[in-house]
């Protein structure tokens, strides 16, 4: 059975960083494209940052020169560097793996991150 799971969730301050992390477990996505996403209250969920197996990365503009994605395929686990936290940036965060068909087939099932003023 596939698996993603995220953690490195929590509640911190304005300004602090965070490092999320995510475990792939019964299949390797070495060469895959991983993601994180993320949904705020009351919003639709949306793409945060990408990287695919060169090491390629892609970010949302809300996020850019604070968030760093970064895989290590040895350990399965891709990861989430979140610096200067606002409390905009309150949500669930999703890792996400792309499928053959290069949609985001696997899912996590979230760690929350919360940004207090």
């Amino acid at each position: 059975q596939v698996k993603l799971i995220e953690s490195g969730g929590g509640l911190v301050q304005a300004g602090d960083s965070l490092r999320l992390s995510c475990v792939a477990s019964g299949r390797t996505f070495s060469d895959s494209v991983m993601g994180w996403f993320r949904q705020a209250p009351g919003k639709e969920r949306e793409f945060v940052a990408g990287i695919n197996w060169t090491g390629a990365t892609a970010y949302a503009n809300a996020v850019k020169g604070r968030f760093t994605i970064s895989r290590d395929n040895a350990k399965d686990t891709t990861y989430l560097q979140m610096q200067n936290l606002t409390p905009e940036d309150t949500a669930l965060y999703y890792c996400a793996a792309q499928g053959t068909a290069g949609r985001y087939d696997f899912w996590g099932q979230g760690t929350q991150v919360t940004v207090s003023s």
